[in-house]
């Protein structure tokens, strides 16, 4: 098997220029808050793709979601889903916008336009990356970053981290699910 003929050093630059470009936030208003949140998943890229990109099924692996309806367009961008939120949860239902869907650079990016959660004015942006660190076989790296309003009864810290540990549930959910999904495909030989 040959390695990827890429260091670290250059993997963590090639990171960086794709933090930089699709995950900084540097125009925040003073009632807004942002950060980013990394997953390393031991599965093909295509394969962790394949369900991020499913705008109509995010309950796919995100855990918050009782159900999605697509009610306008085709899963690509501009379309606009209904989401039913578990219970347990501040809020019942999301209005979600499809603001990008990028098959070639593996891009997505939606935008809360209504309904009854606290995420108000949130936009994420989720990318994947190829990662074959250490001669592995097949890893992907899954970025996601947002930028949200803090509620006028709440602060930055606390909006922060209502977002992250959601982010971090569905991106450790997401990478089990591709995980066992990758273990189960057969041995190219």
């Amino acid at each position: 098997m040959l390695k990827n003929p890429i260091s670290n050093d250059q993997k963590s630059k090639a990171l960086g220029k794709m933090m930089n470009k699709y995950h900084t936030h540097n125009d925040l208003l003073s009632n807004q808050c942002s950060s980013s949140l990394v997953q390393k998943i031991d599965a093909p890229l295509p394969l962790v793709w394949s369900l991020v990109r499913r705008f109509d099924n995010p309950q796919a692996y995100n855990q918050f979601i009782h159900s999605c309806t697509v009610s306008a367009g085709d899963g690509l961008a501009g379309s606009v889903r209904e989401i039913l939120l578990v219970s347990g949860l501040p809020g019942e239902r999301s209005t979600e916008r499809l603001d990008r869907l990028d098959d070639d650079l593996h891009i997505m990016v939606i935008s809360i336009i209504g309904g009854d959660q606290r995420l108000v004015n949130y936009q994420s942006t989720t990318t994947l990356h190829e990662d074959d660190d250490a001669g592995k076989g097949d890893q992907t790296v899954v970025i996601e970053s947002y930028v949200v309003d803090v509620p006028p009864d709440s602060c930055q810290m606390d909006t922060c981290l209502f977002a992250d540990t959601l982010i971090r549930c569905n991106l450790r959910s997401l990478s089990k699910i591709t995980e066992k999904m990758a273990h189960q495909l057969p041995v190219a030989a």
